[in-house]
């Protein structure tokens, strides 16, 4: 028996307004992604491809349309609910890592623990210091982000990623900001990831890394074009 996609978006369109005027981010979406593939969302600036990755998470809602993952209707959930579900089956990294200044990679990495209050602190921390080891930062736990150059703020975000063993994670230019080697090397770990079993949904405007992904989706002016 076939298994049912870990993500579907149907029929989907976006539209943000301001005041009278409309902008149409996504123009009736179809997209189907099953569990444990790597994915790359490509297209040119404003194509809605950070619009759809809002989708999957339950950062924004749809205009029309369904959005669902694991069977769970997203877009009928409530804000709560949907904090819940990201916070327990999706790890996102963002493009400027986001990581909170005055806590330590250790700090930043066991973040997601605390907001679902997952085991006791010691347990959480525990947690925490497996996955920056497993990110290659065993020996930077104590640093502060400004002590740590922009790969390793990245991989330190890559363990918050995973701090909650999620079963998705999804990058908005995870590679974006560092340079040609570093991200590349960054790659490579998201791709130990996916043969781990993890689902891996990422936008990139870089065509060479999108390439090394097994599957690429090409979205232009809010529609897919190519997949």
């Amino acid at each position: 028996m076939t298994q049912p996609p870990l993500i579907e978006l149907a029929g989907v369109e976006k539209v943000y307004r301001t005041g009278r005027v409309e902008y149409w981010a996504l123009r009736g979406v179809d997209l189907e992604i099953a569990a444990g593939e790597m994915v790359a969302l490509v297209g040119p600036s404003g194509s809605g491809k950070s619009t759809v990755l809002n989708m999957v998470t339950g950062i924004d809602r749809p205009t029309t349309g369904q959005v669902t993952f694991d069977g769970q209707r997203l877009d009928q959930l409530s804000e709560e609910e949907l904090a819940v579900c990201r916070g327990a089956n999706v790890g996102i990294v963002f493009q400027f890592f986001q990581l909170l200044p005055t806590l330590s990679a250790l700090e930043n990495a066991v973040l997601p623990l605390d907001f679902l209050r997952r085991g006791s602190k010691g347990e959480r921390f525990a947690v925490a210091r497996r996955n920056l080891e497993l990110v290659g930062l065993g020996d930077k736990a104590d640093h502060l982000p400004a002590e740590l150059s922009g790969g390793e703020q990245q991989r330190v975000a890559i363990a918050r990623s995973l701090a909650a063993e999620p079963r998705l994670i999804v990058g908005d230019e995870p590679t974006g900001n560092l340079d040609t080697v570093t991200a590349a090397d960054m790659f490579g770990l998201l791709e130990e990831l996916n043969r781990e079993g993890k689902t891996i949904l990422f936008v990139t405007h870089d065509r060479d890394l999108a390439a090394r992904a097994p599957r690429v989706i090409e979205i232009r002016d809010g529609v897919v074009v190519d997949d």
